[in-house]
């Protein structure tokens, strides 16, 4: 991670490459030299725990200025120097690794709507105050007015965690991050007499959360699903016990790890959802999603499944290379990685697993909590 990361600034890219495929001779190679709000909370919660307070705020820091200015303007990734402009084309003259092309340079995702990173953003501050890194009155300002552009905007559509190129939909999982914002700043403003509108989030909390449960369960499956409407499962999903949206003894949270490990399991790893399914805008075929199977871990893990977390966590330390480092997915049938490499979001999903096997005080019950400690 310290070598993923920009010291002038201490933005952490995403990963070093671009355009290695998520299938051998597929098409979806993007590049991912860049930092993306997401990875804000898997991040300093990472370097916290493990005791890098330096890098935590250095990350903090970045995050406030790339988010600082108007809230309606606010990008979902940003160059590692705060870049906003990070136009997409192809080198359509390279033949891209064995074969897979177009290499791409550039992410046209930055110009997408992504309702989760409000989220990312507010749970990664609130944790930030917990732990005790220094915070600021204009830090808070910034989340206020954040929250004011959510409260107008968390009911429209959008591309979300996965950057669909299929047009915007109700997802699931960019609503119960909505949620988790003003959840968030709720716990802050009464746990470290922050002055906020606090009644009111807590009305809009309420509604989304009610939102959510009504259009984002499907009774018929018994599982969450992908978006509203939809009939498809989502690995995005395992998170909703993390984060506190519904304690993992919930049978609504039970049915959908259950579905998800029906439906989205290959050779034992966590695919993030069905490709030739899903209308995501892309031809069908990728690797597992490595950093999914760690949150099936962590899932695993709230729901008291000791020894399933640690057979799968083991498997997955078994995919790492010689010296240790992870890409973005897995090939099942090649067995081999494939993605970009390494990737942040992989190894800070593997961190932050180890520390809930291993901790006494689980980590993903002090997420899931959010007390002030």
């Amino acid at each position: 991670m310290k070598a993923l990361t920009y010291w002038p600034t201490g933005a952490i890219v995403a990963a070093p490459t671009t355009s290695l495929p998520e299938q051998l001779g597929g098409t979806r190679n993007w590049d991912y030299r860049f930092c993306w709000l997401r990875d804000a909370t898997l991040t300093l919660l990472a370097l916290m725990e493990a005791g890098y307070d330096e890098e935590a705020q250095s990350w903090r820091e970045w995050l406030l200025r790339a988010v600082a200015g108007s809230p309606d303007q606010v990008q979902i990734m940003y160059g590692v120097a705060g870049e906003r402009r990070l136009t997409e084309w192809e080198a359509s003259w390279l033949p891209g690794y064995e074969g897979s092309r177009p290499v791409r340079i550039g992410n046209a995702a930055y110009g997408q709507r992504q309702l989760d990173v409000f989220g990312e953003v507010m749970d990664a501050l609130h944790q930030a105050r917990r732990k005790g890194l220094a915070g600021s009155e204009s830090g808070w300002a910034v989340q206020v007015a954040f929250l004011d552009h959510l409260e107008r905007i968390w009911k429209e559509p959008d591309e979300g965690i996965w950057e669909v190129r299929s047009g915007a939909q109700q997802f699931t999982y960019s609503k119960v991050m909505a949620w988790l914002a003003f959840d968030r700043s709720i716990k802050s403003a009464e746990q470290f007499n922050l002055a906020g509108p606090v009644d009111r989030w807590r009305s809009l909390a309420a509604e989304i959360h009610a939102d959510v449960c009504r259009h984002g369960f499907d009774h018929e499956l018994g599982s969450f699903v992908q978006a509203y409407g939809s009939k498809q499962f989502d690995a995005s999903l395992l998170l909703l016990p993390a984060i506190g949206f519904l304690p993992a003894s919930d049978q609504r949270v039970r049915g959908t790890i259950a579905a998800i490990e029906r439906h989205l399991l290959v050779d034992g790893l966590v695919m993030r959802y069905n490709s030739k399914e899903t209308q995501d805008g892309l031809p069908p075929g990728e690797g597992a999603f490595l950093a999914c199977s760690f949150w099936l871990v962590d899932a695993y893990v709230l729901q008291g499944r000791w020894h399933d977390a640690r057979t799968l966590f083991d498997r997955l330390l078994e995919l790492r290379n010689d010296v240790g480092l992870m890409s973005e997915q897995y090939d099942p049938r090649a067995r081999r990685l494939v993605g970009n490499f390494p990737q942040a979001f992989t190894h800070l999903a593997l961190v932050n697993s180890a520390l809930n096997l291993t901790r006494s005080e689980k980590r993903a019950e002090q997420r899931a909590q959010s007390k002030e400690t």
